[in-house]
């Protein structure tokens, strides 16, 4: 717990230091819309911070899955930062520009192709969000198209 919550404070700082936090009727930052434990806003549905290689499924401002591990995306072909929106899921989806490499569980929230998926921990991906299997299927079966997606 104390390594989260170390990340928890670090995170809380960054975001008054860059602006995410809002002012408060009496002008001091307030971090409610925040996720508490993660870098992300309450409004998340799911939170990737690529820094620490970690991510969370968020519930109505809660987290409610997270921290898991993951590996995104390498040199050249990093994992983009930013906020964006679940676009279409697919549970069996393979590949089209890597000869039909399987992307079990895909949720697809950026342009190029980028989803999360079920892959391998261990090496960078593509530019994907890999997650071990019982993630993929829990951030399957948790994101809905819409769905805001916030990349650190």
């Amino acid at each position: 717990m104390g390594r989260h919550s170390s990340l928890a404070r670090r995170w809380a700082a960054t975001a008054v230091v860059v602006g995410l936090v809002t002012l408060g009727a009496t002008g001091t930052a307030q971090a409610d819309d925040i996720a508490d434990g993660t870098p992300c806003s309450e409004a998340a549905r799911a939170c990737v911070d690529l820094d620490e290689r970690i991510a969370w499924l968020i519930e109505d401002g809660d987290v409610a899955r997270g921290p898991v591990p993951i590996s995104p995306g390498g040199p050249e072909r990093e994992t983009p930062r930013g906020d964006f929106r679940v676009e279409w899921k697919h549970r069996d989806h393979r590949s089209g520009e890597f000869d039909g490499a399987p992307m079990p569980f895909a949720v697809f929230f950026a342009a190029g192709g980028i989803a999360f998926h079920e892959g391998n921990l261990h090496t960078p991906s593509a530019g994907c969000v890999r997650l071990a299997f019982e993630d993929a299927e829990a951030f399957f079966g948790h994101l809905r198209v819409g769905d805001r997606v916030e990349v650190r």
